[in-house]
């Protein structure tokens, strides 16, 4: 069958709903904005995660459906470029949004939670040439803190 699965990295953009617990980038950007409380759960806020655009994620997915392949799998995320920590996320986020973030750390990690994921987007782009991550960090940090800042003048 002509048919892909996509193994997701952290999956985000401006109108991502992160929670504690899911979407990290944008939960984080919600509380530093907010003024709420932000824990940092294991690993020392070392654990770094690569972060792709929803723009990308359907930019892939179109040349998927463009060109079909039998039964494959492809790891999508940001890749390497995209990748942060969760201290330099909070750095770059204060920075950012000139807000300090009240956070604490707790030793426990999450279960099932893991140290480091970078996705390996070789298979991908090697099947798919035309295909590339186009939107980096920077720019997806600006737009989720410009659309929290958004939702808060709204509300």
């Amino acid at each position: 069958m002509k048919v892909g699965i996509f193994r997701g990295g952290c999956l985000t953009g401006p109108s991502h709903s992160g929670v504690e617990l899911h979407g990290f980038l944008s939960y984080l950007v919600k509380v530093t904005l907010s003024g709420g409380k932000y824990s940092v759960f294991g690993y020392k806020g070392k654990q770094v995660r690569d972060n792709i655009h929803s723009h990308d994620v359907v930019r892939a997915i179109e040349e998927f459906a463009a060109n079909p392949r039998l039964g494959e799998v492809y790891n999508l995320g940001g890749g390497r470029g995209n990748s942060i920590s969760m201290l330099e996320a909070i750095e770059r986020i204060e920075h950012m949004t000139g807000r300090k973030l009240d956070w604490r750390y707790v030793d426990e990690a999450r279960k099932g939670d893991h140290i480091c994921y970078i996705s390996n987007l070789g298979k991908f782009q090697g099947h798919y040439p035309k295909w590339k991550v186009t939107r980096g960090l920077e720019t997806i940090l600006e737009e989720i803190i410009a659309s929290q800042r958004g939702q808060l003048t709204h509300t």
